[in-house]
């Protein structure tokens, strides 16, 4: 099918572009904090006071948006910096890395963390509503029609504009659908196996701490794993195509990540046993 020319441009007023990019990561966030919110009272997953959020939403935004952008320089173009060095901080040309901005977060919530030592219960809170953002962050990737699938000949494949007008996997739906819808329903999941494991024992700290890692584990490997399918129907970067004719570099930054996953699962599973 053709794909809806959509303007990648929601609003123009005069001097002023609000791009469906911004609106989805706006959207991402606000919906996420209040999921957040609801999951921490029903769960108490880090235990934070409520007047902690507003600093932990600003620690993350700024987190996400330096980690993000340096991620997408430093992976998939570093001559850029070669050639104009202040392109780094242009983000509105575009370029996010999610690999990036994953070490961003992991970064920004180290240091919300160093008044109350709560690091890896707030990474568990925040993997909880991570995959809030993805979805609405790959509905964008649509909107603009980019990084799209390679081509295909399945009755659902989208003819994107700017390209050789051949049908393709509309992969960034496969991830919105996957990375996001999926892996929340995943987190959802956890959570409640998580709380199953606390009810059945006397909930004292030491049982609490033993559950810490779990929930960012279990996000850890399904998002790698549902990634690394789904980067099988993607086009890889034209600049950087397949490393050892293999793998894309998204796959490969994904395996670490699973790695971590698998361990953080096992390690909270053997210490609860």
């Amino acid at each position: 099918m053709l794909f809806p020319n959509i303007n990648p441009i929601a609003i123009e007023l005069g001097y002023i572009s609000i791009r469906w990019y911004g609106i989805s990561y706006v959207i991402g966030v606000l919906l996420g904090v209040y999921i957040l919110k609801k999951i921490e009272k029903k769960y108490t997953v880090a235990n934070l006071i409520s007047s902690a959020y507003e600093n932990l939403l600003t620690y993350i935004i700024i987190g996400i948006t330096i980690g993000g952008r340096l991620g997408y320089i430093l992976f998939y173009c570093p001559n850029v910096i070669l050639d104009d060095f202040w392109e780094i901080f242009k983000i509105w040309h575009g370029g996010m890395s999610f690999h990036g901005g994953l070490l961003g977060v992991m970064a920004s919530i180290w240091l919300f963390s160093l008044k109350n030592g709560k690091f890896i219960s707030t990474m568990d809170l925040i993997a909880c509503v991570v995959p809030i953002g993805l979805f609405f962050g790959r509905i964008a990737n649509f909107i603009n029609a980019e990084l799209y699938g390679k081509k295909t000949n399945v009755s659902w494949g989208v003819i994107f504009p700017n390209t050789d007008y051949q049908p393709r996997h509309p992969s960034q739906l496969y991830e919105a659908a996957f990375e996001g819808i999926m892996l929340f329903c995943i987190m959802l999941i956890a959570l409640r196996i998580r709380q199953n494991f606390l009810n059945n024992k006397t909930l004292d700290s030491k049982k609490s701490k033993n559950m810490e890692g779990f929930l960012s584990g279990v996000f850890l490997t399904f998002y790698s794993l549902f990634r690394i399918i789904i980067e099988i129907f993607r086009e890889p970067d034209q600049h950087i195509g397949y490393i050892f004719n293999l793998l894309s570099l998204g796959q490969i930054l994904s395996i670490p990540m699973l790695v971590m996953g698998i361990y953080l699962i096992f390690k909270r599973v053997a210490t609860k046993n």
